[in-house]
């Protein structure tokens, strides 16, 4: 069901090439197995480095695709690379769920506590 959502709100979107598609797919099940993290600079890492090919290839591939994006937005907005980088973290990590990692401001790899959890 969820995979069925996160495909939905792609193609709606805009038109997308099915590599961009099962790139975010991908990315959604690499998450779910803590393979990668959302970071504050809003990109994903590995999280426990090296990682295989295949995670550094979708890491490399939805990271080129969001920088593209939001070089796109600092140029619209006028505002610098690093400023909209900064917001789409912090937006990033403050919608990951409960369970999935993500990267301290100190650089440290944390999995996501429940909200209500101690």
């Amino acid at each position: 069901m969820i995979v069925h959502i996160a495909l939905a709100a792609l193609l709606l979107m805009g038109q997308q090439p099915i590599e961009a598609v099962a790139a975010q797919l991908d990315l959604f099940n690499a998450k779910q197995h803590g393979l990668v993290g959302e970071t504050p600079e809003g990109l994903i890492g590995v999280v426990d480095p090296p990682g295989d090919q295949d995670i550094q290839t979708l890491i490399q591939s939805v990271n080129k695709g969001r920088l593209e994006s939001y070089r796109e937005i600092a140029e619209s907005r006028g505002l610098s690379l690093a400023e909209v980088q900064k917001l789409a973290g912090k937006n990033l990590i403050e919608r990951t769920p409960s369970g999935q990692y993500v990267m301290t401001r100190e650089g440290q790899w944390m999995k996501k506590a429940d909200p209500g959890s101690p």
